[in-house]
């Protein structure tokens, strides 16, 4: 991976995540920056991590060659108003704010950016993350590549050829967690409800989600619904649970919520 020097403005989860990612895999601590409002969180970065950590975003932007701006999409506008002095020309400028378009944040900084737009999700916590990138034409293959290997150091990443493909990975990826949260959530209450202890009942759901997980993941070319029909023996129990979840029409169901999801990313867009 090609090595520049990186500043995150703002430095919550998710910028912990990556900055944990890219200090795992080698890069040089020195070549990255925290900035974060507290000199506690910063002094944290630092010993946690050995990079530089400081609360000065202007003078930390100003010196890097890639901006990752993580701070709160309400926080973005107040961020890039502070920050007019800069000289963006040559940066590269990675936001990883939902609901924010590259049009949007140029205009909040004053002048084009040289930008590319992130949608992570919270898996990149612990690596295995699956991340949604868009980039208008302007932005070089070279920082294409920087910004793409900066995510994979946190799992895998997905490139859209339209913006509006970012409110896609929202639904498909970066909301996604919860969904399967709460249907393990559920599974677990029954679990419990049938006898388990809460311990026993957590393990035997959460093992059983991580395994079929890894049994997708090591079957790329078996369709989903393969695999599931490699479960369902006709007339067992598999085939009964299944036909109560069709009977309450779970397909729809899901499609509606990933449908909102999207809905509300673009609610989202208007609002900053």
């Amino acid at each position: 991976m090609e090595q520049r020097t990186v500043a995150f403005i703002g430095a919550g989860n998710m910028a912990r995540s990556i900055i944990a990612g890219l200090v795992q895999s080698g890069y040089p601590a020195s070549a990255i920056t925290a900035v974060n409002r507290t000199p506690e969180k910063s002094a944290a970065f630092r010993e946690s991590f050995g990079i530089n950590a400081n609360e000065n975003a202007i003078e930390s932007a100003a010196n890097a060659d890639v901006v990752v701006l993580g701070v709160k999409p309400q926080a973005m506008a107040e961020l890039l108003e502070s920050m007019k002095s800069i000289d963006w020309q040559g940066k590269l400028v990675i936001s990883i704010a939902a609901g924010i378009s590259v049009t949007r944040l140029s205009d909040m900084a004053g002048t084009e950016l040289n930008l590319v737009r992130v949608m992570p999700n919270t898996p990149s916590l612990v690596g295995e993350g699956m991340s949604g990138l868009y980039a208008p034409d302007s932005v070089s293959e070279n920082d294409r590549a920087f910004a793409g290997q900066l995510l994979e150091a946190v799992g895998k990443v997905c490139w859209v050829s339209e913006e509006s493909g970012i409110n896609g990975i929202i639904a498909a990826a970066g909301s996604a967690p919860a969904y399967f949260f709460l249907f393990m959530e559920a599974m677990q209450a029954e679990a419990e409800r049938q006898g388990f202890d809460k311990q026993t009942a957590r393990a035997l759901v959460q093992q059983s989600a991580l395994g079929a997980s890894k049994m997708v993941v090591a079957n790329p070319d078996i369709e989903l619904a393969t695999l599931r029909e490699q479960v369902t023996s006709k007339g067992g129990t598999t085939a009964q649970a299944l036909s109560v979840f069709n009977n309450n029409q779970l397909p729809e169901t899901v499609a509606e919520a990933m449908q909102a999801a999207v809905r509300r990313a673009e609610e989202m867009e208007s609002l900053f």
